[in-house]
């Protein structure tokens, strides 16, 4: 099989894609940090603001057509975006990022066991080290992450592991990602009336933060993502998301000045590393076998 040609426009917008997806981390954790608005509206916020680009672009088509997607999805979104939220009150960008994709990745590989695949003793060796990087970044020290912050994104990479499972395969991504965030919003409603009772705010930084994560990082950015995809073997678009904790950790420090502890450097390489040989080892089988 011909793998696809990789272009300067490939890179172009796989990077801006890539930072996009970081920029997530950043503009939660900026909002959230400052305390410019509290987790339940951010959420709803963002995801009305990613569903309302998102329906745009498909109206923009040229044959306009309504949203697909489904309802178990929509819920994993959810599920995904409101963790994620309340995960980045307490957590610096970096860590969570770092956390959101070490959980995304072992919940997609782990599925993958559970339906019978097998992998080669270099993969079980690289997801042997990815999943004690996670342990090691999230085990109890001087420079541990908040626990409950750490559970909670911990939980949102295992929604987001899911819905990227529940869209597998799936003919027109753009429209079942856009009908997925419009059936979120409803969900994200019931979570901002629950949390009237506890008390919620917004401040001008923080609805910016929320409008612009939905509708750049999150809207616009998987528009981007997708479009870029097709020009990208599995493998290389698994690897390629490697880069989203690093750019995010980086981000962090200089918006946020974040400082990167050797904690978080040692289990990065660990995390980023294990994960890159189960990936790494995929790509390399199909040309033993041409």
């Amino acid at each position: 099989m011909q793998r696809p040609r990789i272009t300067t426009w490939t890179i172009a917008l796989t990077g801006l894609a890539m930072a996009a997806f970081a920029a997530n981390s950043v503009l939660c954790r900026l909002a959230l940090s400052q305390a410019a608005i509290d987790p339940a509206t951010f959420t709803l916020v963002r995801l009305a603001s990613g569903a309302c680009v998102l329906c745009i672009i498909l109206s923009l088509r040229r044959k306009a057509e309504q949203p697909a997607g489904s309802w178990p999805a929509s819920v994993a979104l959810f599920a995904y975006a409101a963790a994620f939220s309340f995960a980045y009150v307490s957590l610096p960008a970096g860590t969570g990022s770092l956390l959101l994709f070490g959980a995304v990745q072992t919940t997609m590989v782990g599925y993958g066991l559970v339906r019978g695949e097998r992998l080669s003793a270099l993969q079980s060796f690289g997801l042997t080290i990815a999943v004690a990087g996670l342990a090691a970044l999230v085990a109890p020290g001087a420079s541990a992450p908040s626990v409950m912050g750490a559970c909670l994104m911990l939980t949102a990479g295992v929604a987001w592991g899911a819905y990227s499972l529940l869209g597998r395969g799936v003919a027109d991504p753009i429209s079942v990602t856009g009908g997925n965030f419009l059936r979120s919003v409803p969900i994200a409603i019931c979570l901002f009336l629950c949390a009237l009772s506890f008390g919620t705010h917004i401040t001008a930084i923080g609805l910016a933060c929320a409008i612009l994560s939905g509708a750049v990082a999150s809207g616009l950015g998987y528009t981007v993502w997708y479009a870029v995809l097709p020009g990208l073997t599995p493998a290389q678009g698994a690897s390629v998301q490697l880069s989203v904790p690093v750019i995010a950790a980086l981000a962090g420090a200089l918006v946020l000045g974040e400082a990167i502890s050797l904690r978080l450097s040692i289990s990065s390489l660990a995390i980023l590393g294990g994960i890159a040989l189960v990936f790494g080892s995929q790509e390399r089988a199909p040309s033993r076998s041409r």
